[in-house]
């Protein structure tokens, strides 16, 4: 029985030995080694500082006052076309009765050219020189204000006992995923 125990003993220290043997270095990429595995790590944010910049922006402001206004009659106006062509005959007949021959004909003309102006003060008159109306009137102005935008951020951050910063879109939170090469020393 002594050389079964030892045989047992034996054939335990083999199986051991040959299992820490088969075991990978602690340096090789094992399962307890992960953040290695694919060339990336994590580390500690020391600081991140948001990169601000003033931003001119211009806001369109729609801006409405009333303005005062005179309006005239219009010469399209009936009341207007027919004071004036009233007064232009009745010149015309009172023209046609001073001179004689061609100097008839001048008189009827001036006469006529003389009631029609008449005609139209006449109508001015009735419908007022003018009126005054209220009109709106609007107009688009831009206004400058100026407003903080982030830029992104300026980050700090710590890897192996060193600081290193970079800059980022967006602010990562309390640490960092570093990509690690490592290379082996030369000489």
């Amino acid at each position: 029985m002594a050389t079964v125990g030892r045989a047992l003993v034996i054939l335990v220290g083999l199986s051991v030995t040959t299992a820490a043997l088969a075991a990978p270095p602690p340096w090789s990429n094992s399962r307890h080694n992960r953040s290695y595995d694919d060339g990336y790590d994590y580390a500690p944010v020391v600081r991140s500082e948001p990169i601000v910049r003033q931003v001119r922006v211009e806001t369109p402001r729609r801006e409405c006052w009333d303005e005062t206004v005179e309006s005239r009659p219009h010469i399209s106006d009936p009341s207007v076309g027919g004071r004036t062509l009233l007064g232009g005959i009745i010149g015309g007949v009172i023209g046609h009765q001073f001179g004689s021959g061609r100097g008839n004909d001048a008189a009827t003309i001036a006469g006529a050219a003389i009631g029609a102006g008449v005609g139209y003060d006449s109508a001015r008159r009735a419908q007022g020189n003018s009126t005054q109306e209220v009109v709106q009137r609007c107009e688009v102005r831009y206004e400058d204000q100026y407003e903080e935008r982030i830029e992104g951020y300026r980050v700090t951050y710590e890897y192996n006992g060193r600081e290193y910063t970079t800059r980022m879109a967006y602010d990562p939170g309390a640490k960092i995923r570093v990509r690690v090469a490592v290379a082996p020393a030369e000489g």
